[in-house]
């Protein structure tokens, strides 16, 4: 069985620094090898591939943009309206990607619209969705991409997202049939909506193309008090034979370096190579 691979999410862990540069190079200092990032489109794409490079960092994930922020957009893949919009963002993450050298991009769903009832708009939000991920998954095939859906839970964190669980999104994978659209998995959102993870990891997992991990209910790191037992879940996903990468979406507790002992501690146990300063 081989050793989970763990990447560093600079959108939540080393909150302190300033920017991408200087979190890609304390991601590379604490010993991963891997990082991802929700939103880098405020740096120049090369530039930050030469940051990423300078930490020896691979990056593994990015999102489409969220839309006007403004309006409290949050993706616009299911988004009525909003098609030419995502088909925009759509093309400034494959150019980011491309540049990175990143090869999945998380499809960001968006949510219900404001003072719209869910169960009324549900039918036309995922016939908008259904649509925008074909012509995505065309879109990424040309570069040899892969296309993430990530359902995020709307019972603490987004009551209005529309994609909420992993039976929903597994439901419009499957009605889109494109090999190159996988499954997101964060287990954070996973507990907090269906729970039962052994049962919905071993269902899910060979159409899941990227973990996130998060202790319930405060979202700190996977070694902070909580309802998980990561080592558990981490023991399942390598049984399981998971092979891609398991992104640290966390809020650190505290300093983000001293927080990482939980990781530090896997790799001990899995004979990890890097120091971890």
């Amino acid at each position: 069985m081989a050793p989970l691979r763990f990447s560093a999410n600079l959108s939540w862990l080393f909150p302190e620094l300033p920017d991408l540069p200087a979190r890609l190079r304390a991601a590379g200092s604490s010993g991963f090898e891997a990082a991802e990032v929700a939103w880098p489109y405020a740096e120049p794409p090369e530039a930050l591939a030469r940051s990423a490079r300078a930490a020896g960092l691979q990056l593994v994930l990015i999102n489409t943009p969220p839309g006007d922020q403004e309006k409290r957009e949050m993706g616009l893949g299911a988004v009525p309206g909003r098609q030419a919009a995502f088909r925009e963002g759509l093309e400034q993450a494959v150019l980011y990607a491309k540049a990175l050298g990143c090869p999945r991009i998380h499809l960001m769903a968006g949510r219900v619209p404001q003072g719209a009832d869910r169960a009324a708009v549900t039918g036309e939000m995922e016939t908008v969705f259904l649509e925008n991920l074909r012509y995505a998954a065309g879109v990424l095939a040309q570069e040899n991409l892969v296309g993430l859906l990530e359902p995020i839970n709307t019972r603490i964190t987004d009551p209005q997202y529309f994609l909420d669980t992993p039976q929903q999104a597994a439901a419009i994978l499957q009605k889109v049939g494109r090999p190159n659209l996988q499954l997101q998995m964060d287990i954070f959102h996973w507990q907090i909506m269906d729970g039962n993870l052994t049962g919905n990891i071993r269902e899910f997992l060979p159409i899941i193309g990227h973990v996130q991990v998060a202790q319930v209910p405060g979202r700190g790191e996977p070694g902070s008090p909580g309802e998980l037992h990561f080592p558990y879940l981490f023991q399942l996903l390598e049984d399981e034979g998971y092979q891609g990468f398991v992104g640290c979406e966390y809020r650190p507790q505290g300093d983000t370096v001293e927080g990482l002992s939980w990781l530090r501690s896997y790799w001990d146990k899995r004979g990890h190579p890097r120091v971890v300063q």
